[in-house]
């Protein structure tokens, strides 16, 4: 049977990817030295690198409960929200809502470059929107009607990649204080560590958008773009 890829290999490993072409000319320095806070206004809009989607819980005067989160992030709360609101509507009716779908896939997107950016994976400014950046969200609508077992058990489901994706983000976050370094002796980030980061990046989005209901298969635990 013919496939439409030339080397299986290159083939994506699930619907949800990151596509990042590496920088290939020497890197600001400038820029790379003042990254956290030239990226703060993301931030604070969109979260940090592997914020993830998943439990959190807090004290009560009745003691300890529990909620569903959505990474950190004005923008990654509301997201939150929707992918909720979606639970009810997929569990009912099988079929995620067109808006609730379009506002949080819109969210990932905005994530997944402000993250690169963040990341040190590339040098250019994101947009503050849906505009072209090298760093891209490949995410396609899923086709309904949606799967309710696997809806309705999302976040237990979720959680031993939420338990790997946070031991994988201390070590992302080393690794890129060490690329910090580098780039700024060298100019360059070093081609191993970055493509650890990318990996760390693409499974962290292909678990939040698990996580925000946009599909419904289950991420790989895998490294690879």
């Amino acid at each position: 049977m013919d496939t439409p890829y030339e080397d299986l290999e290159q083939a994506p490993i699930h619907p949800v990817t990151v596509t990042l072409p590496a920088a290939t000319e020497e890197r600001n320095r400038l820029t790379v030295a003042f990254r956290f806070f030239l990226a703060l206004p993301h931030i604070i809009l969109v979260g940090g690198p592997v914020a993830g989607v998943g439990l959190t819980s807090w004290s009560s005067q009745d003691g300890m409960s529990w909620g569903w989160s959505s990474g950190t992030g004005i923008l990654g709360v509301v997201a939150g929200f929707t992918a909720l609101i979606a639970w009810f509507f997929i569990l009912f009716t099988r079929e995620h809502p067109d808006g609730l779908w379009k506002l949080a896939a819109f969210y990932l997107r905005w994530r997944v470059r402000a993250i690169a950016y963040l990341a040190l994976l590339r040098d250019e400014y994101p947009p503050f929107g849906d505009e072209p950046y090298p760093a891209e969200l490949v995410l396609s609508r899923p086709d309904e009607p949606r799967n309710r077992l696997t809806v309705f058990f999302r976040i237990l489901l979720a959680i031993p990649h939420l338990c790997v994706l946070w031991l994988l983000g201390i070590a992302w976050a080393f690794t890129t204080a060490v690329a910090w370094v580098m780039i700024l002796l060298t100019g360059r980030y070093p081609e191993t560590l970055y493509g650890f980061a990318l990996g760390v990046l693409a499974w962290d989005i292909r678990v939040e958008a698990y996580m925000l209901l946009l599909r419904d298969e289950y991420p790989p635990f895998s490294l690879r773009v």
